[in-house]
């Protein structure tokens, strides 16, 4: 059993796990729900062992490192955290509709790496070669994945709000009456990135006392960090907001919608289109 075939199994249980919760969107048959949540747990399981045997292989191969040192493996790790935080909400709160806004967005992630991008395993570069790795990349897309939930729950909120001004009797008005009810798709948004911002501004730390350790020096101005910068300001501003002015509502929600296209593009965006000292991440 190798570990790019457990990671083909994981991407076929996410696209069925994301089918049958599309399915629960129309249907609002519980059976139906519980099955896509059933599915997204065997993918994640089966995510987790890959993760492990990529780790093994590593090793067998005389590198010895953990599978998060290039943009394939990132990828990976990624959607893992994803489902990861889906599967804690889901088993805390039971809104099993969340599924449908969520679980594409680890979809999509297994399957752009598993067709586009380079699985090689390859030695660490210097800056690399250090335990702040873990550290740093661990933290930062816990907080990532946090933020994804955010903005799936966000989108969840404006169309409730949307039905809910429009009163509609169509089939998609229907369909958004399965919903949680606005408040609670609000507070869900809030909780998520309340635990998301902790976990990012670790990441920056983290990520500071790594590069001091690589570089000689704890920020430097790079694109990522000046990008990871912009995204932490943009989740400070919306906790900031909701405590101190009350934000709630569609501000928060357009926010947090934000917040994480600020947070793709810190990821994605300066590894593929800016260059710097983080433009290793997307070199592989």
């Amino acid at each position: 059993m190798t570990s790019s075939l457990m990671f083909n199994v994981t991407t076929f249980a996410y696209l069925i796990s994301m089918l049958l919760f599309f399915a629960f969107l129309a249907s609002k048959s519980k059976i139906v729900g519980l099955g896509g949540s059933l599915v997204a747990y065997v993918g994640f399981i089966a995510q987790t062992v890959a993760i492990g045997l990529r780790w093994n292989e590593s090793y067998v191969q005389g590198h010895g490192h953990a599978p998060l040192s290039n943009l394939y493996e990132s990828v990976v790790f990624f959607s893992w955290t994803i489902i990861l935080i889906f599967g804690i909400l889901d088993m805390k709160y039971k809104y099993r509709i969340i599924g449908a806004f969520v679980i594409p967005f680890a979809l999509l992630g297994m399957a752009w790496a598993q067709l586009s991008l380079e699985s090689n395993i390859e030695p660490l570069v210097p800056a690399l070669q250090s335990n702040w790795l873990l550290y740093h990349v661990i933290t930062c897309f816990l907080g990532y994945a946090c933020f994804a939930v955010a903005c799936g729950i966000s989108i969840m909120y404006l169309l409730k709000i949307k039905a809910e001004s429009s009163d509609s009797n169509s089939a998609a008005g229907s369909i958004i009456s399965s919903f949680p009810s606005a408040r609670i798709l609000d507070d869900m948004n809030y909780r998520a990135i309340m635990i998301g911002f902790p976990l990012l501004t670790l990441g920056i730390i983290t990520g500071a006392a790594w590069a001091n350790y690589a570089w000689g020096t704890y920020w430097s101005w790079d694109p990522k960090e000046t990008w990871s910068l912009i995204v932490w300001f943009v989740y400070a501003a919306f906790l900031h907001a909701r405590i101190t002015r009350g934000w709630v509502g569609k501000r928060a929600a357009w926010l947090s919608i934000i917040g994480f296209a600020a947070t793709i593009f810190c990821y994605l965006g300066v590894n593929l289109f800016l260059s710097g000292l983080h433009s290793y991440g997307g070199s592989r």
